[in-house]
């Protein structure tokens, strides 16, 4: 019981940090179907930002984080949101081509990073209530772990009722539905293209900071991640929130229990195995979004 209860809180928690990291793309790829193959660099922008705010402005390692988050949010936002206004509006109509300028914006992020901050990986201090862990069940759960479940509750939920009950979230299915009538009622795509981007970005950035918890820093942390977050979106079902948050549980659930019995490289394997078989059966996903421009 104690290695199963074991083995679930580390497939929770390891699904917890691929939607973290595949929620942004769930609205920059699923709603919009830009391949923003920098998800990765920004999801790194969050990780050195929490590194830069405990470094030189927060030293209180108890805030620190809180403040990390908020500011990474915005960094990573800020980011998307050049990113759109100077690239991507140009290849809407163009999605390989998005894939290759975005891949290239990528490396380019990766070693600025690196010429900033250097080569070696760097260390983020996580604050002193979340140092230990807690029992349940005879199984040692580490706090920053359930932290990073709790955090992606709580941003699947903001998103969620943003999606639903803001006007921005309105504007922005109305715009995925069906741009041009959504233009014709009086809704800018443009501005609301520039919104999508951030948001998704932001969460890139909430993403990199929650994985200083359990990691050490460095040009290639979001790289790490990316793929698995462009697997949870498309298992899930492009645009889809609960789809997301569905797929990542289970991708987390299954390779920790296939590794507990196994090795890290053959859960890895089994795993994609797993996903082609899906794919092949349901390559629509869980869910598929309702567009009256597919109509």
């Amino acid at each position: 019981m104690e290695a199963l209860v074991g083995q679930l809180f580390t497939g929770l928690s390891l699904g917890s940090v691929l939607l973290l990291a595949a929620l942004g793309l769930s609205l920059t790829f699923g709603q919009m179907g830009v391949i923003n193959m920098a998800h990765g660099a920004f999801i790194m922008s969050g990780s050195y930002t929490a590194y830069t705010v405990q470094t030189y402005l927060v030293s209180n390692t108890d805030i620190s984080l809180i403040v990390s988050l908020l500011v990474g949010f915005l960094v990573g936002g800020l980011m998307g949101a050049v990113l759109e206004v100077t690239l991507i509006k140009r290849m809407y109509d163009r999605p390989l081509d998005t894939l290759l300028v975005t891949f290239g914006v990528g490396l380019i992020l990766q070693q600025a990073a690196r010429d900033i901050f250097g080569a070696p990986a760097v260390r983020v201090v996580s604050p002193e209530w979340l140092g230990g862990g807690v029992e349940i069940l005879g199984a040692v759960v580490p706090k920053t772990r359930i932290f990073i479940m709790l955090l992606a509750v709580l941003c699947v939920t903001a998103i969620a009722v943003t999606m639903k009950y803001t006007a921005t979230g309105r504007r922005i299915r109305a715009v995925v539905q069906h741009r041009d009538l959504a233009e014709t009622s009086g809704i800018s795509s443009r501005s609301t293209d520039i919104t999508t981007f951030f948001i998704g970005s932001g969460l890139a950035g909430v993403a990199g900071v929650a994985l200083t918890l359990i990691g050490s820093t460095s040009s290639n942390t979001g790289a790490n991640y990316l793929v698995d977050a462009f697997l949870v979106v498309v298992i899930g079902g492009l645009g889809q929130i609960r789809g997301a948050v569905l797929a990542a549980v289970a991708l987390g659930l299954l390779n920790s229990f296939i590794e507990y019995s196994t090795t890290a490289s053959v859960a890895k394997v089994i795993v994609f195995v797993v996903i082609v078989i899906f794919l092949q059966v349901r390559p629509q996903g869980l869910f598929m979004i309702r567009s009256r421009s597919l109509v």
